[in-house]
């Protein structure tokens, strides 16, 4: 069981604390999203794939081989 990351409330690192003695697994909650948030997270996940399919193949070369260059490059 990987170490779950230690909540700053004391009350719920003594859940926490006590949920790993008696071998039970902890809870976790995901994290809430306003809706803005929500909009931007949508638009972060098929943004990349939708440029990449409105890229030539020659364009998506061009971008590869700067980033390659960049990654590369002495400081």
């Amino acid at each position: 069981m990987p170490n779950p990351k230690r909540p700053r409330d004391a009350n719920e690192l003594a859940r926490l604390i006590v949920d790993i003695a008696t071998g039970e697994e902890p809870e976790r909650k995901a994290p809430e999203l306003s809706p803005m948030g929500e909009l931007g997270r949508s638009g972060g996940l098929k943004g990349g794939k939708a440029r990449a399919e409105s890229l030539t193949p020659e364009q998506r070369s061009e971008i590869a081989r700067k980033a390659a260059a960049k990654r590369w490059a002495k400081d």
